[in-house]
């Protein structure tokens, strides 16, 4: 064994001191295996902030095992633990939370981007226009499946049908005919968020009359897809069919679809016995689907045909099962040997869903529009999580089909705007992020220590690190929303214990924002220009190419200093204080906080407010410059807090006034600029969650009917959507479109969406956690009539609120 890894690993007490947070513990032990076959292992135990080692131990919490040239490429920084857990050349047997705690001991430099095997072998890629589709959709954790109406999928390489997994399509080909013909919905009912059944006839809709022949096709995800396909003969005479189904995958990776890239990737397929088995091979990395039929079958490499006979008023049923297989360095499935808790039935899935549906505050609200979008909110939030790889807890999704996964921003804001109703989700969120927290300074993905990730993908590109999203840390507001979220969590909670766990987390976080986060020295949070697959991006929300502009439609230049991200910086120094003050038994860490949040504000009214416009810039520029574009960042101002008082009055008249206010939402850019467009996704449209901060921010400074007058037009535009508000729509003036214009192929549901209207909820009720006690300060349009929220949970066991719908003043 390797002299290198020796060192490495007798050093590792003493490299533990202050890296470390004091939770998770447990043993470690990591497994070299030669060519010759022989082994080598060391144990570490990490335990209250230090690491222990040993050569000898035993019943480890976690065995991780690989060759030992695969840990020094991780050691030297070459290659990432997650993309190596993904390309197949490492096994993880237990508690892998420990393992992703230990990455926290790599040496701090790094440069993880593609240089090892297969790094030269990106396949060819074309770009192409996503497809639009009339589609139905069942997901349950991140395994999802979508498909035409009448269930069927065939699919184009970049149009969004089939069943996917963990980033990747196992299907796409999945169509049932009967003698050759193709199958007509009747009806179809969403059972559930993971459950459907679909109505069919064969042929062209002029049979229905005439039809003695049904199928009813039931569908469900869980741990694996499955599908039962009964057939009904309703006439006089017993019938035969050849009943077809055509299987077919291309193992895409959703983000191709979604930025309309075809790449081609060698599909093999075998037989093995009565299951079809399909295969994708890319060196180490192994995906297969294995399909499967309870009913005897004539199997060939395209599907399987079923010979039929139905006797008169008989049934004819079968039931089909698809496994998506990840293999491991063992070419297991690498969740075989994990320790979480995915396997769930079906009646547990739905059980699981009832309850969080179940717990939250009940709504009694005379406003229709209001009642259905809390229903609905409710229902896809409680279905939004996704198991993950091992977590002891489910995991915040953020939509589907595009965002699947965790995304760090999303989630964060999703479960800010919840606390109030679903409180666990901040739990969930803050305890995947605080595990992801960066440790290292990788250019590549952005990682730098003390940094919160943006996204964690799981499919191929991330596992040959073709793009950083394995663990992509490419976001500038996460680390202070992380450090807003836990102190918010506390105060409505009263969770003291969560708060003294991720004071390292925080104290890192914090650490961020005054080492590594300021790349021009002048007290600011910067944003880099990071390149992705689709093109340049910004770090913040808005990370559009186009998004912080001039007036005069001219873009900015990077590095920039946006300005919500400064409100969050400076929200975040409070928020610590406040922890540190009174949990953490550090007041003169909290004074220096304290010092440093005042500095930033007085800092952030000099430099960024215009008196010319009577509005704070959108960003800096690294020469000073104000970048003067007028979009709806400045409410997020107000959330955060940062926003002098005497300012406060000419912002609120901007967010209202004609330019940005659509009559539908605040527009994501004001009508007067010239990059203005109402479709463009950052440069016009409106999105329901940006619209749901600016709406707390407007109350946090006592604009309760502006914020009433917001509240109110999103709740109705959400009466188009069936009650689930879109990701955005359109930003065209409501006396021009009269309905508001949806964008196809956004997320549906999504969670920073779905939590809008609870957001909503909670501002034009006034509801805010004062020590033990809840206070409301309701400002309810009178339109709206009488609100009543019972049994809202906090630190204060449970309590009611009331609103009144009255004329404001």
């Amino acid at each position: 064994m390797s002299a290198e890894l020796d060192r490495f690993f007798t050093g590792l007490p003493e490299a533990s001191r202050g890296r470390l947070p004091t939770t998770p513990t447990g043993l470690i032990a990591f497994r070299f295996v030669t060519d010759d076959g022989s082994t080598s292992t060391w144990f570490v135990t990490l335990d209250g902030g230090r690491a222990r080692v040993a050569r000898h131990g035993h019943d480890p919490d976690c065995l991780v095992e690989m060759r030992p040239e695969t840990f020094e490429r991780l050691v030297a920084g070459a290659d990432h633990s997650v993309a190596m857990l993904f390309r197949g050349v490492v096994s993880v047997e237990g508690d892998l939370p420990l393992f992703l705690v230990f990455r926290r001991l790599l040496p701090v430099h790094a440069d993880s981007r593609a240089t090892g095997p297969g790094a030269d072998v990106l396949p060819d890629v074309e770009r192409d226009g996503v497809g639009s589709h009339d589609t139905t959709s069942i997901f349950y954790g991140n395994m999802f499946m979508i498909s035409s109406r009448n269930g069927d999928v065939v699919a184009e390489p970049v149009t969004p049908l089939g069943l996917f997994f963990f980033d990747t399509r196992f299907l796409s080909t999945w169509r049932l005919s009967l003698d050759g013909e193709r199958l007509t919905e009747l009806s179809i009912d969403d059972v559930r968020s993971f459950e459907s059944k679909f109505a069919l006839v064969p042929g062209e809709p002029t049979h229905y009359v005439n039809a003695t022949t049904s199928i009813l096709r039931h569908r469900f995800v869980g741990e694996a897809f499955e599908e039962e396909v009964t057939l009904f003969n309703y006439g006089a005479d017993p019938v035969r069919y050849t009943v077809r189904l055509d299987v077919g995958a291309d193992f895409a990776e959703v983000q191709d679809i979604r930025d309309g890239l075809r790449r081609a990737r060698e599909v093999t397929t075998t037989i093995d016995g009565s299951s079809l088995r399909l295969h994708y091979r890319r060196h180490t990395l192994h995906r297969e689907t294995v399909v499967s039929a309870s009913a005897p079958a004539s199997v060939d490499e395209r599907g399987f045909s079923f010979a039929v006979s139905v006797a008169p008023h008989d049934t004819w049923t079968v039931r089909l099962r698809v496994l998506t297989l990840v293999r491991d360095l063992r070419r297991r499935d690498l969740r075989e040997r994990l320790r979480s808790s995915i396997h769930r039935s079906r009646a547990e899935a739905g059980r699981e869903i009832d309850e969080i549906v179940a717990g939250v505050p009940e709504l009694r609200a005379d406003h229709g529009p209001l009642a259905e979008a809390y229903r609905r909110s409710v229902r896809d939030l409680a279905a939004l999580y996704y198991q993950g790889l091992n977590y002891r807890d489910r995991l915040p999704a953020t939509g589907l089909p595009w965002s699947m996964t965790l995304l760090g921003r999303e989630s964060l804001v999703s479960s800010l705007q919840v606390l109030p109703f679903l409180p666990h989700r901040a739990v969930s969120t803050l305890r995947i992020l605080a595990l992801s927290q960066g440790a290292r300074m990788d250019p590549f993905r952005g990682e730098q220590p003390g940094r919160i990730v943006q996204e964690s993908r799981y499919g191929e590109s991330a596992a040959f690190a073709d793009t950083p999203d394995a663990t992509d840390f490419s976001a500038a507001d996460t680390t202070p929303l992380f450090v807003i979220l836990l102190d918010e969590y506390e105060r409505w909670t009263g969770d003291a214990e969560l708060v003294r766990r991720y004071e390292f987390e925080v104290r890192a976080a914090i650490g961020w924002l005054d080492d590594y986060a300021d790349a021009v020295g002048d007290g600011y949070v910067w944003s880099s220009r990071r390149q992705r697959r689709a093109g340049p991006v910004n770090e913040s929300w808005r990370n559009s190419a186009q998004a912080i502009c001039f007036r005069d439609g001219r873009l900015a230049t990077y590095p920039q200093a946006i300005c919500e991200i400064q409100g969050y910086a400076y929200d975040a120094r409070l928020r610590a204080a406040r922890m540190a003050r009174l949990f953490w038994n550090d007041p003169a860490y909290a004074d220096r906080l304290e010092r440093d949040a005042v500095a930033l504000r007085e800092r952030f009214d000099r430099d960024f407010w215009m008196p010319d416009r009577g509005c704070y810039a959108l960003a800096l520029q690294a020469d000073g410059q104000r970048v003067d574009g007028l979009a709806s960042n400045l409410g997020h101002l107000l959330w955060s807090g940062i926003v002098a008082p005497e300012r406060a009055a000419g912002v609120v008249g901007h967010l209202l006034g004609p330019a940005l206010f659509s009559g539908w939402g605040v527009r994501t850019l004001a009508s007067t600029e010239g990059q203005f467009n109402p479709l463009g996704h950052h440069t016009g449209a409106i999105w329901p969650a940006d619209n749901s901060l600016i709406v707390w921010g407007l109350r946090r400074y006592g604009f309760r009917q502006e914020a009433a007058r917001i509240a109110l037009a999103l709740l109705e535009a959400g009466q188009h959507f069936e009650g689930a508000l879109p990701p955005y729509f359109a930003g065209y003036d409501r006396a021009v479109t009269r309905v508001p214009v949806p964008h196809h192929f956004t997320d549906n549901p999504y969670a920073p969406s779905a939590g809008a209207p609870l957001l909503l909820l909670r501002a034009l009720l006034g509801l805010e956690p004062h020590n033990d006690h809840l206070a409301v300060d309701a400002g309810v349009p009178e339109e709206m009539g009488q609100i009543e929220l019972l049994d809202i949970r906090g630190r204060w066991g449970y309590a009611d609120a009331l609103g009144r719908g009255r004329p404001f003043r």
